[in-house]
């Protein structure tokens, strides 16, 4: 149905910020804030074999439970972290989103449903397709006028 993309948020007095592009080479002197759930979905997974890989694992620093909170202490200059692109709309944001050569992202969203009742969450998921399509608030309003 959609895509998200993550991409690195980093604080902007980073040095980061200043570069236009990042490579993973760049991350090996940084702390990196990371997601760290009981259960981790296939994002954290991602990003956990990623740290793996590329020799980073022991560059975390902190670990949080959601993405607000990722940003949070990004924004307080307490390391770095891979971030979705959606939270580029937050206000009064201290960070800046940047791309990191390598590293290419999506998530896909799809719908899932119980096939033993498969209207159980029908309308929930028209609010969902439905809230994809709509333009944000803001260019609603402004559409309106």
């Amino acid at each position: 149905m959609a895509s998200d993309e993550y991409l690195l948020a980093v604080g902007k007095d980073s040095r980061l910020a200043a570069l236009e592009e990042i490579g993973i080479d760049d991350l090996r002197d940084q702390k990196i804030i990371s997601f760290s759930r009981q259960n981790l979905f296939y994002t954290e997974r991602y990003f956990a074999e990623m740290f793996a890989e590329y020799d980073l694992a022991r560059n975390i620093a902190y670990t949080c439970d959601d993405t607000f909170a990722l940003i949070s202490l990004v924004s307080a200059g307490l390391g770095i972290g891979f971030a979705p692109q959606w939270t580029k709309d937050f206000p009064n944001r201290n960070f800046e989103l940047r791309k990191v050569r390598g590293v290419d992202f999506r998530i896909g969203m799809g719908v899932a449903w119980n096939t033993e009742d498969p209207t159980a969450a029908l309308d929930d998921i028209i609010d969902i397709a439905r809230s994809l399509v709509r333009p944000p608030r803001h260019l609603a309003t402004a559409l309106s006028r």
